[in-house]
């Protein structure tokens, strides 16, 4: 074994690396003698491809019938009153179907939070302009009531069978609690679908009847999607505008009713009314809600 002397090792200091004070400042002065300003002046500024029809690439992804429309409203910004959105939602509708009038409302809420979410239904008073298909899955005697209601399908363990093996001609899922039990075990065959009977949405009830008629009639479910925002269908652009603000404003009064309880400061932010192939008219929600305590209208 070789002795290795104290003496022979270089001390540390030797090998300390510069601060980085050091470092700065050093490189300050390196770079003290150079001129920036041919580099600068070199420089293209960076250039954006531009079609040669002159859109955006969000305008070139609509059609021609749809840009044409939406000059023909004023801007998004731009708040109109509840009758002249609807006359505007009306004048721009080109389709060659009866297009579905539809509101869109942003609100303050976060629905992650449980005390933030909504989920409710609304009767609408002039009904919805699409014939709703009901399923009613109950035992003894609310089979005759769901049936002589209107209801298009209705039974118990023989209309579990019949959906479980995928049957599914039907766009609303009723049932009565005692059935919940059986209902538990569609839920992969319902759940996607947003066919799943739940007490928020009115759909599990003892009155089949009742419920059936008032879907009949109609009553739609809404609730608020992840970015707290709530989509409802109001109707059809057939409609007389009278019919179209009264199921409009029924749609304000249930959503203001049923306010969640973790909501908290200004709960209304925006509100939009679009068709179903036209652009979008934004609504003035104080306006739209001075109308409602104005006429009285009491969310059912």
């Amino acid at each position: 074994m070789f002795a290795v002397s104290a003496k022979t090792i270089a001390p540390r200091a030797a090998f300390k690396t510069p601060r980085a004070s050091e470092r700065r400042h050093t490189t300050a002065i390196r770079a003290a003698g150079l001129d920036f300003s041919e580099l600068e002046e070199t420089a293209a500024p960076p250039t954006r491809a531009v079609r040669k029809d002159g859109l955006s690439s969000k305008e070139a992804k609509q059609s021609k019938r749809y840009r044409a429309a939406k000059k023909s409203v004023p801007s998004r910004l731009d708040a109109q009153g509840t009758a002249a959105a609807i006359d505007l939602m009306k004048s721009t509708s080109t389709a060659k179907f009866d297009e579905t009038a539809e509101l869109h409302i942003r609100l303050n809420i976060d629905p992650k939070y449980n005390d933030q979410q909504l989920r409710a239904t609304v009767a609408l008073p002039k009904g919805t302009g699409k014939t709703v298909r009901v399923a009613v899955l109950c035992q003894g005697d609310n089979v005759m009531k769901a049936k002589e209601a209107g209801a298009d399908f209705a039974g118990a363990d023989d209309l579990v069978d019949e959906i479980a093996g995928g049957m599914m001609d039907f766009d609303l899922l009723v049932a009565t609690p005692d059935m919940m039990p059986k209902v538990a075990k569609l839920g992969r065959a319902l759940g996607p679908k947003g066919l799943m009977p739940n007490p928020k949405a009115g759909t599990v009830t003892t009155d089949v009847a009742t419920t059936v008629t008032e879907f009949k009639g109609g009553k739609v479910e809404f609730r608020a999607d992840k970015q707290g925002i709530v989509h409802v269908p109001f109707g059809k652009l057939s409609f007389p505008a009278a019919d179209l603000s009264a199921n409009l404003l029924a749609v304000v009064a249930a959503i203001d009713a049923n306010r969640p309880v973790g909501a908290k400061g200004v709960y209304w932010r925006t509100m939009y009314i679009a068709s179903s192939m036209g652009p979008s008219v934004q609504v003035d929600v104080a306006a739209a809600r001075a109308e409602v305590a104005e006429a009285g209208i009491v969310a059912a």
